[in-house]
């Protein structure tokens, strides 16, 4: 689904994905922030904040990404978990100057013989320079196509793990 606006910081988008695999395992990868770079193309990688060592709601974290152009843009945002639902939801919002920025979801629907994966995102505030950069980069197509890549790594990994007797 993507938002009614061609410009993502005025938008909230998402991609769906159904894995063959437990609602519960695959919320542990998603939930497990440090391994976030095993299955995002931007998130390089995510360290545990100020004593937080695991998803719960009111963990804080610092994720590190590179995107943009040829890669060529590095840049780092602290984030704090808002949902943390075994094998229901999980989300986090990330900040922008101390100011919540956006929010990122994933929502786990099991179903007969896998479940429904959903990532999303809804953006609360971005600073001026981020919607000037925007115009020339078409982030909206960017986040896109990251969300794809995403949900597609996480499908390889969690249907690598062999489900318990065979069962989902």
């Amino acid at each position: 689904m993507t938002g009614t606006s061609g410009r993502w910081w005025l938008t909230h988008d998402s991609r769906e994905v159904v894995i063959e695999a437990p609602a519960a395992a695959i919320y542990e990868l998603v939930a497990d922030m440090p391994r976030m770079g095993e299955w995002s193309p931007e998130c390089q990688r995510v360290e545990w904040l100020n004593g937080s060592t695991g998803p719960a709601v009111g963990s804080t974290f610092v994720g590190h990404n590179k995107g943009g152009p040829r890669k060529l843009m590095k840049w780092s945002r602290q984030g704090r978990v808002l949902t943390a639902e075994p094998g229901h939801e999980f989300a986090f919002v990330t900040e922008e100057g101390g100011r919540p920025s956006t929010e990122w979801r994933y929502e786990f629907e099991q179903l007969a013989g896998g479940t429904r994966v959903v990532e999303s995102y809804d953006v609360k505030w971005i600073p001026l320079w981020a919607r000037i950069l925007d115009v020339p980069t078409n982030r909206a197509a960017e986040l896109r196509a990251a969300m794809d890549h995403t949900l597609d790594r996480l499908k390889v990994a969690a249907e690598a793990v062999e489900a318990p007797n065979g069962h989902l």
